[in-house]
């Protein structure tokens, strides 16, 4: 949610913003809350001069009273009854006024960075950089739900029986290496000094609202059925929503966390979803990394935490690139993102793995989040990023470690969450 004395002061760059996401049905709604604030601001400023009124009156009041001019003195007291129903009558429409502009505020997309490249959709997203040479093998690599398979890794019937489309049983070694992933970017992500937390899994709806947008929401989230409670899509959500409503002291900044949590997305829409692997699905683990920082600070940290998601990815001997997400790509409340896409031997093409975003201050205006310093109080800037989400990870992994004979080699740095395994060998051909 952007600061409301944007839309005051300048408003032309919030419509120009819109349109450089195409979203140009939303520029109505600049014109519509700037209106709607002109009356808020006419309100409280006819409410404030009868407050001051009142007290004025007031003070006459007593002084009538102790000269015993008690016709003069009930004519002024009725004047203060008229004021406060006024005032009331004031204070209710503020109240209908405030809600209004809220819910057209978070509507309106956060200002992307000027860095931003202007796209329409993820088609016209940028390449960045890439790390590591992708891999070309002198065998066809399987399909990943094959190479599990061999590992008698995984079983989707028994989870459409129990659960339906979109679920999945991980088994043995392949269940296994999945945790091990897990695990290797949690400790490599305390390594860096992030602090390991376990989020709640269901947050209220005013913690959603404050997180992600309207239309994210309707896409991603489980509703749970008589209960004010929706299943998280990743943990970023509880764990940004566990300082709503805070004042963080300054000197306590950044706060950076890392975080494990099951992801629950109903992934609306999404094509694939009945496909025989575990590319796109309705449940799925992943280690996430949070920053709280100064406003100062927010870019720095985003370029930190990008990389740190590429190392993971080069440690586990897989291939990425970055890409610059355009402005039609952004989500409403992001200044700006990358995507880390893992290199895929089987396609020949890289898919994405991990997404990277600095909100600046929406989620904190959203959530009432501040850090007070010397200067006063202020909103502080958010972070996330994707540091391991697997299956995916697991599905990049396989393709890229799997031999011609079928062992697939387990990055030295698994190998101690392996028991010290190097290789797990296939169980059936």
């Amino acid at each position: 949610m952007i600061d409301i004395n944007l839309i005051r002061t300048d408003k032309e760059k919030v419509k120009e913003n819109i349109r450089k996401k195409f979203q140009d049905a939303k520029l109505p709604l600049v014109d519509e809350v700037e209106e709607l604030d002109k009356k808020f601001r006419a309100l409280k400023q006819e409410g404030d001069n009868l407050r001051a009124s009142r007290n004025t009156l007031s003070t006459q009041i007593g002084g009538l009273m102790r000269e015993k001019k008690l016709e003069e003195a009930e004519k002024v007291k009725e004047q203060v009854r008229k004021n406060n129903d006024r005032i009331a009558e004031i204070e209710k429409e503020e109240e209908i006024l405030t809600e209004k502009i809220r819910k057209i505020m978070l509507v309106i997309p956060n200002i992307i960075d000027e860095s931003v490249p202007i796209g329409k959709d993820d088609s016209e997203n940028v390449e960045i950089e890439k790390f590591g040479e992708p891999k070309v093998a002198d065998f066809e690599i399987p399909y990943h739900a094959d190479i599990l398979d061999t590992i008698c890794g995984l079983d989707k019937d028994s989870a459409g029986r129990t659960s339906g489309n979109g679920f999945y049983y991980l088994m043995g070694d392949a269940a296994r290496l999945h945790t091990a992933m897990i695990s290797y970017g949690r400790d490599y992500m305390i390594d860096q000094g992030f602090i390991y937390v376990i989020p709640p899994f269901m947050i209220r709806s005013d913690v959603v609202n404050g997180v992600m947008s309207f239309a994210e929401m309707e896409a991603m989230m489980y509703k749970i059925e008589g209960e004010d409670l929706f299943l998280i899509g990743t943990s970023e959500h509880s764990m940004i929503g566990r300082f709503k409503d805070q004042i963080i002291k300054e000197n306590e900044l950044p706060i950076t966390l890392t975080s494990y949590s099951p992801c629950f997305r109903k992934e609306v829409g999404a094509h694939g979803i009945e496909e025989r692997g575990i590319y796109r699905i309705h449940q799925f683990e992943k280690e996430e990394m949070i920053v709280l920082c100064k406003p100062e600070e927010s870019m720095d940290w985003y370029n930190k935490m990008w990389k740190y998601t590429v190392d993971i990815f080069r440690n586990l001997d897989i291939p990425v690139r970055t890409l610059e997400c355009c402005s039609g790509d952004l989500a409403d409340l992001k200044v700006k993102s990358c995507d880390v896409e893992a290199w895929s031997p089987r396609q020949q093409k890289y898919f994405e793995v991990g997404s990277c975003s600095n909100l600046t201050d929406a989620q904190a205006r959203r959530l009432s989040i501040r850090a007070k310093g010397e200067k006063g109080t202020y909103y502080l800037h958010t972070l996330n990023n994707t540091v391991l989400a697997s299956p995916r990870a697991l599905i990049a992994l396989l393709e890229n470690n799997i031999q011609k004979d079928g062992t697939i080699l387990i990055p030295k740095v698994l190998q101690p969450y392996m028991g010290g395994k190097e290789k797990i060998v296939p169980i059936k051909k």
